[in-house]
């Protein structure tokens, strides 16, 4: 495993290019069926070369998503939330307020086409992201996503991945909780179908002060060091 990962994050670093990446970041609530529908419209400028390459940064209203590995019985209360299916990996995950999502629209054809690679460095983008705030954050063996170890000594997952790659393009994302309900854990869904692990966040984690614009700069930071530059729009 850990070779494979070693090779992962090898030509993880061969995902940086030197045309800057529009860097978005929505104020507000964003409804979930328009944000999908925007992001599949630069998606497809991207890949027709229209437009450059897109980091979107925003909040979603409280709902579930289930991704194509989602299962029926990991939905505990159908009724709870509002529920869209989506074309990303992945099983059930809950999107709100207090959760810092970002859909990338990059190019992997200019990229090493290796959807592998693009998972493990997203992953490190998140690792080296929380380490600004002290987090020490980690991979999983068997689950995709970025976990830490909570206050009562168990696992538990503070950052969701699930991505698309359509036409070349990526679609989707990540979702990095700062200080979201986490109520909703274990009582509407079983999140990403892990049953033995806990969801957390920052905040969770004592870090009380930390802010989503602080959480922004640092995303933007690292972003930078692993897909290259940035432009701010």
């Amino acid at each position: 495993m850990r070779e494979c990962l070693r090779g992962e994050l090898a030509r993880a670093r061969r995902l940086w290019r030197d045309a800057p990446v529009c860097w978005y970041v929505s104020e507000g609530l964003v409804d979930y069926e328009q944000a999908m529908r925007r992001m599949d419209e630069v998606a497809a400028r991207v890949a027709e070369g229209d437009a450059a390459e897109e980091a979107w940064l925003l909040e979603h209203p409280a709902l579930i998503t289930a991704g194509s590995s989602a299962r029926r019985e990991d939905l505990l209360k159908a009724d709870a939330l509002p529920v869209y299916r989506t074309g990303r990996g992945g099983q059930y995950t809950w999107h709100g307020p207090g959760q810092r999502v970002v859909y990338l629209m990059l190019d992997l054809r200019a990229r090493g086409r290796d959807v592998r690679a693009f998972v493990a460095a997203l992953e490190q983008w998140l690792i080296d992201t929380l380490a600004d705030f002290g987090v020490e954050a980690m991979r999983d063996d068997e689950h995709v996503g970025v976990w830490v170890c909570g206050k009562d000594g168990r696992k538990a997952k503070i950052a969701a991945i699930g991505v698309r790659v359509s036409r070349g393009i990526t679609r989707h994302g990540v979702a990095l909780n700062v200080n979201p309900d986490l109520s909703w854990q274990h009582e509407v869904i079983v999140p990403c179908g892990v049953r033995e692990h806990g969801v957390t966040s920052l905040h969770a984690l004592g870090l009380r002060e930390v802010e989503m614009a602080e959480v922004d700069a640092a995303l933007q930071r690292h972003f930078t060091h692993i897909f290259g530059p940035v432009e701010e729009t």
